[in-house]
Formats: structure tokens, sequence, C-alpha cells
């Protein structure tokens, strides 16, 4: 506010005009899906409107960008869950090299997590994005799709004589309970990452997350007595990633590991007081590797991806889903994409089932 004030007695006293908001515009798009899952006991076969997102954003003296985004989904265990505030941030762009936001956003972790859905490539981000970077988290956090509270800093730098940047770097300070959602413990997620761009559509980088994830309520102790209070979960993550992006080939593999325990219960919503351990354990990682490559360039690809998940960091639970698919693109906003899906899940009896998926995105 103080700057605002500022900048307009400034102005005034220049009498140049001034254009307080500008570049406002409004977009989305929405995903809808058909999936048939084979496996045994669980077996569906389903329309479904997986998501839509409707967003505005615009600029405020030039310097400044903000944000706002709002989620719809379809069919879902909990429909008091949406709509709901997805984004909501500002961020200071005044130099390239530095940057601040502040808000509502996604964690600066791992390459897919930023990624939009739709761009992402295939039928749903990575395993280990989806459970170790906050969308439905391993913890027990509320589905927050990648996303937290907080202040971040991140920018780029170290120019070639192109003028293309070489290193890219971003730190953050977040409350650790994802989306919409106060601190309880009072202890902060700090989540960061660097990564370098040696040649022209490549990254290579390195990620580290160290916090909590709390709940207040009730739960058994070791000497089998009830207990109360704030029960706070340390988290500690790492990633590794890279990616190659040419002639519209991408390449993409992204391992992350995780240590701390998790919630039994999933929380569905801040009435949630159960605070009783999953028997999981204190380790997860994961992997996933995929290519994606043009049939006809900017319009249709062939795509394959190999995705692993170790909920308990052992083989006897590893989920491994092995996928091909193609996707046609019929303009830059309207997409259709078709995937066929080989699951082996060790947690199970029968450990191999199919998944067959087929969506049609569109944007506005």
């Amino acid at each position: 506010m103080t700057l605002f004030a500022a900048a307009t007695i400034t102005a005034s006293a220049q009498e140049k005009k001034v254009t307080w908001i500008n570049n406002v515009k409004l977009s989305g798009y929405a995903l809808t899906q058909y999936q048939y899952s084979g496996q045994e006991g669980a077996k569906s076969n389903s329309f479904n409107i997986r998501l839509a997102r409707v967003s505005l954003d615009g600029r405020v003296m030039q310097d400044f960008y903000w944000k706002a985004q709002i989620q719809f989904n379809g069919n879902t265990s909990t429909l008091g869950s949406s709509p709901r505030v997805v984004d909501l941030f500002a961020e200071w762009q005044k130099f390239e090299f530095f940057r601040v936001k502040i808000g509502q956003y996604k964690r600066p972790f791992t390459f897919e997590n930023p990624m939009n859905p739709i761009d992402q490539g295939f039928m749903g981000y990575g395993q280990n994005i989806q459970k170790l970077a906050g969308f439905s988290d391993r913890a027990g956090g509320n589905a927050s799709n990648g996303r937290d509270i907080g202040l971040q800093f991140q920018g780029d730098f170290l120019k070639n004589a192109a003028g293309r940047n070489l290193l890219h770097y971003q730190v953050g300070v977040f409350n650790g309970q994802g989306i919409n959602v106060k601190d309880v413990d009072q202890q902060k997620d700090i989540i960061g990452g660097m990564w370098v761009m040696p040649v022209a559509g490549m990254r290579i980088g390195a990620f580290g997350w160290t916090g909590s994830y709390a709940r207040k309520g009730t739960w058994t102790n070791d000497q089998g007595q009830p207990v109360s209070g704030t029960r706070r979960l340390q988290q500690r993550r790492y990633a590794l990633s890279g990616e190659y992006l040419v002639n519209d080939w991408t390449f993409r593999s992204e391992y992350i590991h995780s240590t701390g325990l998790a919630f039994a219960k999933t929380m569905q919503s801040t009435s949630e007081t159960n605070c009783d351990l999953s028997a999981n354990g204190n380790k997860a990682d994961g992997v996933y590797a995929l290519v994606i490559a043009p049939v006809i360039q900017k319009t249709c690809h062939v795509k394959a991806r190999y995705d692993l998940y170790r909920p308990n960091g052992e083989w006897s639970k590893a989920r491994t889903q092995y996928e091909i698919g193609a996707d046609y693109e019929f303009t830059k906003n309207f997409e259709i994409s078709a995937e066929y899906a080989r699951i082996n899940d060790r947690s199970l009896a029968k450990h191999n089932y199919d998944i067959i998926d087929v969506q049609v995105s569109f944007r506005f």
C-alpha cells in the first residue's frame, strides 16, 4: 500500500498518466474423461468430468503480476470440496534474476508439478508427483494440486552469448498444510530447487523439501493409551529431475525420495481429527521416465511412460504403470488423447490389471 501511494504521488507530481491495472485476461480449460479399470474387485467403466478451471490474471504498474484461479471437479467422493480456490497470488517481477511471490500457488518442487494438466502429457501426473509433491500427498493432507500458501523468491541469471539464461533458482517458505488451510503446528516448510540449462530445451535440476505436516485430534500412543493434541509429522524430501525438449520431442524423468511418517486417514475437511499413523512407515520413493514423439509436429504425438511408486520404500508394495498412448491436437485449444496402461500393483492379491483412458480437453 505504501509503494502504491508513493507511486501515485510521484505520478501526480510529474503529471504523468499511470495505468494501474492492465492486461487483465479471463482464461480457463477443462478435461472430460472416459476411463476403464479392470482391477479385480474394483472394476469401473465411467465417463467423468476430470476438472475445469477458470482464472483471471493481469498486471499492476507493469512490475506486479497477479492471478486468481478456481477449480471445479466432476464426480468426486466429497462434492463439497468443489469449487475451490487453487491459485491466488501476486508476484513482483521487476528483475529477471529476483522475483518475489506471495499467496497460494504451486510448491517449487519438481519439474512436473508446475505444469498444466494438459501440457503434462499423460492421463495424470506421475505417481511420485501425486504422492510426494502435494497432490494426494502420502502424509495425509487434503488434496492440494501441488500447492500451498507461502512466500517465494526465484529468478534466472548467468546469460550466455546468445542471451539465454543458464541457471534458475527458487526457494520458498510455506505453511505445510496444503491449500486453503492455515498453519497448525507453527513450523513452516522450506522448499527450493535449482537447475542448469546447458543447451536450449534442456534442464537438469535438484530440489529439497524440509518441514512437517500436522493435525489436531486424537490418537493411540505406543502404550495403547488415547492421546489428544497436535501431532506433527516431520517430512524430508528431495528430487532429481531432467528434461529435454527438442523439435517437438519431449524427454523427462524425475526421482523423488521421502522420509517421514504419514497419517492413516486422508484429510477430507478441517474437522478431521483422526491422528493415527499409516502402516506404510517413514519412507517412500518413486520414479518416472517418459518420451513424447511427434508423428505430425505440433499436431499428433505418440507417447510412452514408465511410472513406479513405492509407498513404503520397499518392493513389497510397489505399484508400476507401463503406459502407451497418442494424442491429436485439432487446434492449440482442442485436443483428444488416449492411453493404455498395464498396472502391476504388488499390494493387491491379483497384481496385474489394465486401464484404458480417453480424454478430451479444451482451453479458452
